[in-house]
């Protein structure tokens, strides 16, 4: 297995960051089939494979904005308002992604990108490890 570190700076806002390019740059490198395991090692963040730049990524910011609302009903407290949610947020939208590859290519379909999810204003700073399991 092949294994690399990348680092994100996400910003000061909850954000759909595409990574797709990156992934892709790593894979490309191995030149081979096999599959890419993309995980976040963080307890507030997560990977979704979705369609981005489409409105996509303000519908899902919007959608966990409602199902996880920034408001004091979060007993895990500390950091800013509603940073509790953050912590939630994992377990909808897990903090990996398996996907396959083909030639040194993602095998992703047409509208599909791969995206770091963060609510956490609290943390700029992300990283993602990108591992290769050849065929």
């Amino acid at each position: 297995m092949r294994s690399e570190l990348i680092s994100v700076t996400t910003g000061s806002r909850e954000t759909v960051y595409d990574i797709t390019q990156k992934c892709a740059d790593f894979v490309r490198s191995q030149g081979e089939d096999g599959l890419l395991n993309v995980f976040v090692p963080h307890a507030t963040a997560g990977v979704a494979l979705l369609e981005l730049g489409s409105g996509s990524d303000d519908d899902l910011l919007s959608a966990l904005r409602e199902l996880l609302p920034t408001d004091d009903r979060w007993r895990h407290a500390h950091g800013s308002p509603g940073h509790g949610r953050s912590h939630v947020m994992p377990a909808l939208i897990p903090p990996y992604a398996t996907i396959p590859v083909l030639g040194g290519r993602l095998a992703l379909g047409t509208w599909q990108s791969v995206a770091l999810v963060d609510l956490n204003v609290d943390n700029q700073q992300r990283q993602v490890r990108l591992s290769f399991l050849s065929d």
